[in-house]
């Protein structure tokens, strides 16, 4: 996969459209177009990666994993790293949100008033 293809992968995925990257950045909309061809600058990777929130070896197809440093602790499950990637998306007020709705949820585990559904095991 190029980094073309990376990138247009990782917007789609976000809902969002390439050349709305390239404005968020503050890229020409057709830069990401030319990266068909050319090699792109070290300093425009590594924004798009912080964009994204991924490795620039992830763009680059060095890796598959998004963020490698973040898995290294195997006793971290990495559906816990893809809700702090999430999380990154939502605005302030949906952090916060989503912050008292796990808050509450470990008060009631550690309180004991926790019911198990059938599907928790999914």
């Amino acid at each position: 996969m190029t980094v073309f293809e990376m990138i247009k992968k990782l917007a789609t995925d976000r809902g969002v459209s390439v050349s709305k990257v390239a404005s968020d950045l503050g890229f020409s909309e057709n830069l990401f177009y030319r990266w068909k061809t050319s090699e792109p600058k070290a300093r425009d990777l590594e924004k798009v990666a912080k964009y994204f929130d991924v490795n620039v070896d992830y763009l680059l197809g060095r890796t598959v994993n998004p963020n490698p440093l973040e898995t290294e602790d195997d006793n971290i499950p990495p559906e816990f790293f893809a809700i702090q990637r999430k999380s990154k998306m939502l605005s302030q007020k949906e952090q916060q949100r989503l912050l008292k709705i796990m808050e509450a949820t470990f008060d009631d585990l550690e309180n004991g008033d926790f019911e198990e559904d059938e599907d928790d095991d999914l």
